[in-house]
């Protein structure tokens, strides 16, 4: 299933036409309550790097959902972290001046710099700069087609009262719905920075937004986000996100004792989609013929 006939199917089954804004949202909710809901081997990547000599504090990837597992490389040896939490690590290490390799690690919380990004603190701090792997979970780009990635200043505009103007619509280019939080400065826009990439969008598309009495205003879209509208859970598991989606749905539509009886078929049927999706991925990926024998049915 790829983004346009997800589209096409939820409009159809629950007779109405979204705004795509609207829809992209629902589709977005129904993919995280996913992820957050089984593990899955296709919903991890690994990132290998140096960690920084005294320093005791590692940057998580913005993607970040969860660890898999982190480990200190030496040698081609990998050694693995213990996951403790924080009070654990303050108090088994509490000298500011010892160094060495890291044995211990926990979820720390936001960077200071960037509360949207979480951090780990380690423990021991490193004394030197090692190789560490971390294997981790992560949110998978949505099955939203060509949504925008990243746009540039093309030109500043002026005439603008300054400020920072909220949830501005995009508007051009071949596709729709994208916003983004605009900042003035000087009587020129002096950065854009999105809020919803919208859908169907090239890259090269030359965009413009109306706000406060300036003008002249444009951006180009310089990245897109996946391109085809496809997705591993859209290839190899469309119900659950059907199903899942279609719940979120059903919630905006006002249509008395219908929406509930409708409301439960859906959770139903995405009930039904998460067990066999469970049982691929708690199940079926983490065991082999070979360790477990092969799964039988009682005969009676």
């Amino acid at each position: 299933m790829y983004y346009s006939d997800l589209v096409t199917a939820v409009n159809d089954y629950i007779e109405n036409n979204f705004p795509t804004v609207d829809l992209n949202r629902m589709i977005q909710q129904a993919e995280q309550r996913i992820y957050n809901t089984v593990q899955l081997p296709s919903l991890r990547k690994n990132v290998t790097g140096p960690v920084v000599a005294q320093s005791q504090y590692i940057t998580l990837p913005s993607d970040f959902l969860s660890v898999y597992s982190y480990a200190v490389i030496s040698n081609g040896q990998y050694t693995y972290l213990l996951n403790k939490d924080v009070n654990f690590i303050r108090e088994a290490y509490p000298s500011s001046g010892y160094y060495a390799e890291p044995a211990h690690y926990a979820i720390f919380g936001p960077s200071s710099s960037n509360t949207n990004l979480l951090t780990l603190i380690l423990g021991p701090t490193p004394d030197q700069a090692y190789t560490t792997e971390l294997h981790y979970y992560y949110y998978p780009v949505s099955i939203i087609q060509a949504a925008i990635a990243s746009v540039s200043i093309t030109n500043p505009g002026g005439g603008y009262t300054n400020g920072t103007y909220y949830n501005v619509p995009l508007t051009g280019g071949t596709g729709n719905s994208a916003s983004a939080n605009i900042v003035v400065a000087g009587g020129v826009v002096n950065s854009v920075t999105l809020v919803d990439g919208g859908c169907y969008y090239v890259v090269g598309d030359s965009l413009t937004a109306t706000f406060d009495s300036g003008n002249s205003f444009t951006c180009q879209v310089t990245g897109i986000n996946n391109q085809y509208g496809e997705t591993w859970l859209g290839d190899n598991f469309d119900s659950a996100l059907l199903n899942a989606t279609l719940m979120e749905a059903i919630t905006y539509v006002k249509g008395g004792d219908e929406q509930g009886v409708m409301l439960k078929l859906y959770q139903e049927r995405y009930a039904a989609a998460m067990a066999l999706l469970k049982n691929l991925g708690d199940g079926k990926l983490r065991m082999d013929a070979y360790r477990d024998g092969q799964v039988r049915v009682p005969v009676v």
